[in-house]
């Protein structure tokens, strides 16, 4: 089965009038915590990132809470290195609960869904502020227009373009389809 089809398959891909954390209106959403609810999906997904990454010099992986805390754990648990997990406080990401990075800990950053890679800066910056050092990142699926140069390889399980539209051309908007809110921000 490939990556779009167990996305599908656990009822992740979501069609009809969703506002973006971005605040731009899309027609499709990815609701990637279906998918995370099935260990048979996340297994292999995680696989593929791990694979990717394994021959690179990875002392832990970093994830945003709260997806990237799955992901994180399983491919650290797939790569048999240790799981960190960034926090929001305030308007940033931080490390708490004991997590430890040494100054020159080499680091793969991972997340689930990546758009304008927000979550995954929050991360670069909470991983540099403890002098870490980025490997790469890993994504499950990235449907940006054009990735941002993180400043290391970035791999993703499934590449697709998001299809957005500001709220004043959103085609959606304009037939009087209710806007729905998804995630957690």
């Amino acid at each position: 089965m490939n990556v779009e089809e167990m996305f599908r398959k656990s009822g992740a891909v979501l069609e009809g009038h969703f506002l973006l954390h971005s605040g731009m209106h899309s027609p499709v959403y990815w609701e990637k915590f279906k998918v995370l609810q099935y260990p048979e999906y996340v297994t292999p997904l995680c696989g593929m990132i791990a694979d990717h990454f394994r021959s690179y010099p990875i002392d832990l992986v970093a994830g945003p809470v709260t997806g990237g805390i799955i992901l994180a754990f399983e491919v650290a648990r797939q790569l048999k290195k240790r799981a960190i997990y960034a926090e929001n406080e305030g308007d940033r990401k931080t490390f708490r609960r004991g997590a430890v990075i040494n100054p020159g800990d080499r680091i793969l950053i991972v997340d689930d869904v990546k758009t304008a890679g927000g979550s995954i800066n929050d991360v670069i910056d909470a991983v540099n502020e403890r002098q870490g050092k980025i490997i790469g990142v890993g994504v499950l699926v990235d449907r940006s227009d054009k990735s941002p140069d993180f400043g290391v390889p970035l791999f993703s399980c499934l590449r697709t373009k998001a299809i957005a539209y500001s709220p004043d051309k959103c085609p959606q908007c304009a037939a009087k389809i209710p806007l729905v809110k998804m995630g957690g921000g």
